[in-house]
């Protein structure tokens, strides 16, 4: 009996012939943006650092985290994840906990005093930083960095802008806070606190090559509102600063606040807290139309914090405030109905938003301000040659994870102004979507949950309301990353090819193609969980 076709074959013959002589596509290695790291408003590379993190290597992680990112800890514990809302896991569970997996790494550094890695060698430059809010402290971070002096002048008596006097401590411990900036000081950089500055142009004459403005917007909208002279009507910048010093602001037991966005969820929050026995938020459109975070306004209401929707405070009386009800117009937009009522208050506290103040820019030639903020260029650089602008004072999306993104790219354009050389960008790669994924090679795991303090404690304290992860649950957490669009060594090519055209190059240095052999089936392509291979035509 004869034998078999493929045994008969000499062997090597296949590799004699150079079947890939028959190809007419070819594979290619690429690596592709994650959804994650493409809508990071920091530019942290978050693939990156959960790759280390995912193998119980946090001191690594931690380290590549803060290449971009200089305040983990603070940033798991107030920044809005957008990372996670748009990562590939959620098509198939539900998305990473990249914001947890962040602040665990952030803790851990505190607690075993991790310290950034020596500056580059000092340039002899030095850069005037104005502001210790997340843009101002990212800034001076990335220019100690590149060995640049960089020398923070912050007007009041304590760093961290309005990550201090505007995030309440249940939602940022201050020991965290000053943890952090602690760092940044033992790094080498300057602070220089109760030093207002007045006039830029003016500041920028003691010896500074170049300054970065990174004011925060600490002055409160107001509106008019009707009121009796014996009426208590606050702003909720001024309550929420009000918390950092020795007495507690006297809000009374029954507290309305004006607005919609995430301040008035904090104040609310925070009136609960100081004792109030009825917190209640007023707010002329719908839920829907609510800028404050989902999550935030569900913890308000969890909390006992009444909201009272398509309402507008027509007048503020002594004990009470007259509220009017709104309804949609067939536009959406809320009008007025001519039905009023009455509501009890020892106060109100207007979150309508806040500005910035500009005064300090008033001699400084170039500089065009528009809707009260600062015009600034790609290179985050203002009119005036040298003079660069971040966060608050020149975005409309005030979060401290943009501003910390802002104070990195001013950082990498004063550094490059400053050796008389152009800031170019970095090439982004096509993104890795979730339709070049293979999901069926990834066991279903859901996401952990963070421990959440009791409703009880929550409502008479300020202690941190979401817990961090421990080990065990971080290592699980960061391991659910799928790598998506980049080569994780997992070897399917290497397994599924049927001309052993995939050669390993060995650990951490992934695999390349033998085009003398591949046919171009395409199946590597077609088999890769995280979709790091393409095929591309042959040329002719």
């Amino acid at each position: 009996m004869d034998k078999p076709f493929a045994i008969t074959l000499n062997p090597g013959s296949s590799l004699a012939n150079r079947t890939g002589s028959w190809r007419t596509f070819r594979p290619e290695y690429v690596d592709r943006l994650p959804p994650c790291n493409a809508t990071c408003p920091a530019g942290e590379n978050i693939q990156g650092w959960l790759f280390h993190a995912e193998s119980g290597d946090y001191e690594t992680a931690w380290r590549s985290l803060t290449e971009n990112n200089p305040l983990p800890a603070i940033m798991g514990r107030v920044c809005y994840h957008p990372c996670e809302g748009a990562c590939n896991r959620q098509h198939i569970d539900s998305a990473v906990g990249i914001n947890s997996v962040e602040r665990f790494l952030g803790d851990e550094a505190i607690k075993h005093g991790w310290q950034f890695a020596p500056a580059a060698a000092a340039s002899g430059k030095r850069v005037l930083v104005i502001g210790s809010g997340p843009a101002g402290l990212s800034a001076a971070y990335h220019l100690t960095r590149r060995g640049h002096k960089a020398v923070i002048y912050e007007a009041a008596p304590l760093a961290g802008g309005m990550m201090r006097f505007g995030i309440p401590k249940y939602r940022l411990p201050r020991e965290v806070l000053d943890a952090e900036i602690q760092r940044l000081l033992d790094f080498g950089v300057e602070l220089q606190l109760r030093t207002k500055v007045t006039n830029v142009a003016e500041a920028m004459q003691d010896g500074f090559d170049a300054v970065f403005l990174g004011v925060g917007a600490h002055i409160a909208k107001r509106a008019y509102i009707p009121a009796g002279d014996a009426s208590k009507v606050l702003d909720a910048v001024a309550v929420l600063r009000g918390m950092e010093g020795e007495a507690a602001p006297m809000l009374g037991r029954k507290v309305v606040v004006y607005g919609g966005g995430n301040t008035a969820i904090d104040v609310a929050r925070t009136a609960k807290r100081l004792g109030a026995e009825e917190a209640i938020i007023v707010y002329r459109r719908t839920r829907e139309k609510m800028p404050a975070h989902d999550f935030e306004v569900e913890d308000a209401l969890q909390e006992g914090i009444s909201i009272k929707w398509l309402s507008t405070i027509k007048e503020a009386g002594e004990s009470d405030i007259m509220v009017e009800k709104m309804a949609l117009d067939d536009k959406g937009f809320p009008q007025p109905t001519g039905e009023f009522e009455r509501i009890e208050a020892d106060s109100v506290v207007l979150a309508l938003g806040q500005d910035t103040d500009l005064s300090l820019l008033e001699n400084v030639p170039g500089l065009v301000v528009k809707d009260g903020m600062i015009e600034v260029d790609g290179d985050m650089m203002t009119g005036q040659p040298g003079v660069f602008a971040g966060g608050d004072m020149a975005g409309n999306e005030r979060t401290v994870t943009v501003a910390v993104g802002h104070g990195k790219k001013a950082a990498r354009a004063i550094d490059a102004w400053l050796r008389g050389e152009q800031c170019a960008p970095a090439a982004k790669n096509e993104l890795a979507t979730f339709e070049r994924m293979n999901p069926w090679y990834y066991s279903d795991a859901p996401k952990t949950v963070r421990p959440v303090l009791d409703i009880i404690r929550r409502q008479s304290t300020f202690e941190e309301v979401l817990g961090g992860l421990d080990e065990g649950n971080a290592l699980f957490e960061a391991r659910r990353c799928m790598s998506c669009g980049n080569c994780f060594e997992c070897d399917n090519c290497y397994g599924v090819c049927p001309d052993n055209a995939v050669i390993k190059l060995g650990p951490g240095k992934g695999f390349e193609f033998n085009l003398d052999y591949c046919k171009g089936c395409g199946i590597c392509a077609t088999e890769c969980p995280c979709g790091a291979i393409r095929m591309v035509a042959e040329e002719n």
